[in-house]
């Protein structure tokens, strides 16, 4: 028996506002989309790996989501760092640096984290 990794969810309170900080932000772009009357499910993809992020907007949801602690992330690998941590720094977007290991994070609109790691050689 194999698995293999396909998508990652994270529930959003403004769809809109989702996706523009996503295409902004990380490039990522839709590949496809679920629409029923209670919510709606948005995949985006970023053009190179199979790995989708699964946007899920529950249409009557108000309140933002109590994420707690927050210890959990996506991680992101980009070609060119400096132009990046430039980008997200314009952004207002990058919400933890770590020097030391050459890596920061990025928030998104409902506060999910995003490392940003420097592609390795």
């Amino acid at each position: 028996m194999k698995f293999k990794f396909i998508h990652n969810n994270f529930n959003v309170l403004d769809l809109d506002k989702s996706l523009h900080f996503y295409a902004e932000a990380l490039g990522l772009v839709e590949k496809r989309r679920l629409e029923t009357p209670d919510f709606t499910l948005v995949y985006l993809g970023d053009g190179t790996t199979p790995h989708e992020l699964e946007l899920t907007w529950l249409k009557d949801r108000k309140e933002p989501y109590d994420l707690g602690d927050n210890e959990f992330h996506l991680a992101f690998e980009v070609d060119d760092f400096e132009a990046a941590h430039k980008k997200h720094e314009a952004m207002g977007c990058i919400c933890y640096e770590n020097p030391a290991m050459g890596i920061y994070f990025i928030h998104d609109p409902d506060d999910y984290w995003l490392e940003i790691i420097p592609k390795r050689k």
